[in-house]
């Protein structure tokens, strides 16, 4: 079956307004007339004008060949998903119930004078009799659920907040354009979500068509950089600095959590790079529990000394019989597992 491109047919762009197109209509149909144009193909492309200019005249058919019309073609001319045949009587906006007039009788407009295309696109609905009731084939369309992204602290994760966004979203126009609109809507980012989670806001995506219903706007969680945390999950990552002396006597430290501050202990003959773990710390979950902090001891030495502090140091290097290359020797590196 052969798609139709209904804004080539008629020479108009895709921006185009119900005016243009009436324009272009117009000055086609006197072109191809049958009345005027004696070609054997004439009342054909008379037809195909007449049928693109009921499609893109029409605000809700204009909709939905702008969305569905080429995937419809390239899924293998397969309805859209998720549209519902339905029937009844004497509906408003049948595509078939128009008139044209040339040569010398009124012509009333059936199945006979619209492509397949637009017949199984739109349905196959037209009147048997100019007076009869019509048979309709009606397609209801859930409306495209449309995605966002929102930024957030820790502080706003933990505690939860609730965040006005600003997003744009298309409405159609009684001439059938689509025009940006802006849409302002208050959030609930709930204690718990982490980054890359989504917050569905039901029915606030873009409109559906007949009884279909509207989308959702997905709103994915982003979490801002801390200067303090790496977050994995609902986990946090950090690391401290200890003096040679803390590692290797021992020491209470004060670390940050994103809620206040708490003492880590450091046991004697911490080595470098060692990791604890405070349970519970870390990012609330939606249901129970919390991640945790996981704390990476980075130990450091003076990069100046004053004369007593070399003196003692020059004293521990003469006393001390600790030798780390005795003890470990050289390998390759590696991170201590927790």
């Amino acid at each position: 079956m052969e798609y139709k491109d209904y804004y080539k047919i008629l020479g108009v762009n895709k921006d185009a307004s119900s005016d243009d197109i009436q324009r272009a209509y117009k000055k086609l149909a006197r072109k191809h007339h049958p009345d005027v144009n004696k070609a054997a193909d004439a009342e054909d492309k008379f037809k195909e004008i007449n049928e693109a200019k009921e499609v893109l005249r029409d605000p809700e058919k204009r909709k939905l060949y702008d969305r569905y019309g080429k995937d419809w073609e390239n899924a293998g001319q397969q309805p859209p998903p998720h549209w519902d045949q339905q029937t009844g009587q004497n509906r408003t906006g049948d595509p078939f119930s128009e008139s044209y007039r040339y040569g010398s009788g009124e012509h009333f407009r059936s199945a006979d004078d619209f492509s397949d295309f637009f017949k199984q696109f739109f349905g196959d609905r037209f009147s048997h009799t100019t007076s009869g009731p019509t048979q309709d084939r009606y397609y209801d369309a859930p409306g495209q659920s449309r995605e966002a992204e929102i930024t957030v602290g820790l502080e706003e994760v933990f505690h939860g907040t609730t965040r006005t966004i600003t997003f744009q979203v298309f409405e159609a126009q009684a001439d059938g354009q689509l025009l940006p609109k802006e849409k302002t809507l208050q959030v609930k980012i709930p204690r718990g979500v982490t980054h890359g989670s989504v917050i569905r806001l039901a029915g606030q995506g873009e409109k559906g068509f007949g009884h279909g219903a509207d989308g959702d706007l997905l709103l994915r969680v982003l979490l801002s950089p801390d200067p303090r945390f790496h977050v994995v999950g609902y986990d946090l990552y950090t690391s401290v600095a200890i003096s040679p002396w803390e590692a290797a006597l021992g020491a209470k430290i004060p670390v940050s959590t994103v809620d206040g501050t708490v003492t880590l202990s450091i046991p004697a003959g911490t080595q470098n790079r060692k990791r604890f773990r405070l349970r519970g710390k870390g990012i609330p979950k939606k249901k129970s529990g919390a991640g945790n902090i996981i704390i990476e001891v980075e130990i450091r030495v003076p990069e100046t000394l004053g004369e007593e502090e070399k003196r003692l140091f020059q004293e521990l290097s003469k006393t001390s019989s600790y030798n780390p290359r005795a003890e470990r020797g050289q390998s390759a590196k590696h991170d201590e597992k927790i």
